[in-house]
């Protein structure tokens, strides 16, 4: 397994749609656990296959604590096929963007259809931070990322703080 590089905005990549993936393979399957090694390392809880300059839809998740055993997910061509109408609001935060974090509101509950890590149809009926999280992920898959959600003043703020530390990264001399 390989660490990859994960993109950070403004990364044009980080806007494409993704494409479908036509068929679970080995190469498939080697991909996403590149992309959980590096969504471990980076640390992070969920990790579209964009975020690290490929355009199809993957998403791997993995919810458990530190200190718990891990679980991780593996989403294959996942699909919002039903959201509650009751919403629910967590401070999310993504790889992509780092160490900037905005309260989200999206639906409460979700239903998504996908293909397992082996290529098999499964669906999940998900709440709580699960549903957050795999909303989050789904729109990565479409080129939208959490910020897209805030008032256009709070979106340059996070964009303001983010280009300050670059510059701050850059300016380092060894």
């Amino acid at each position: 397994m390989t660490v990859k590089k994960i993109l950070i905005i403004p990364d044009p990549i980080l806007r494409k749609k993704s494409e479908p993936v036509k068929k679970v393979d080995k190469d498939i399957q080697n991909l996403m656990d590149d992309m959980l090694e590096t969504m471990y390392s980076a640390p992070g809880i969920g990790l579209a296959a964009i975020q690290i300059g490929v355009p199809k839809r993957i998403v791997v998740m993995d919810l458990s604590k530190e200190d718990e055993k891990k679980t991780p997910f593996y989403f294959i061509n996942p699909e919002l096929v039903w959201k509650s109408k009751s919403k629910a609001t967590y401070e999310e935060g993504c790889l992509s963007i780092p160490n900037q974090f905005a309260k989200i509101q999206r639906p409460e509950k979700c239903k998504i259809n996908f293909l397992d890590y082996n290529g098999k149809e499964k669906s999940i009926e998900a709440d709580g931070l699960l549903a957050t999280c795999i909303q989050h992920e789904i729109d990565h898959l479409n080129g939208v990322l959490f910020i897209d959600y805030l008032s256009k003043l709070k979106k340059n703020m996070i964009m303001k703080k983010l280009m300050k530390e670059q510059k701050e990264i850059d300016r380092i001399v060894v």
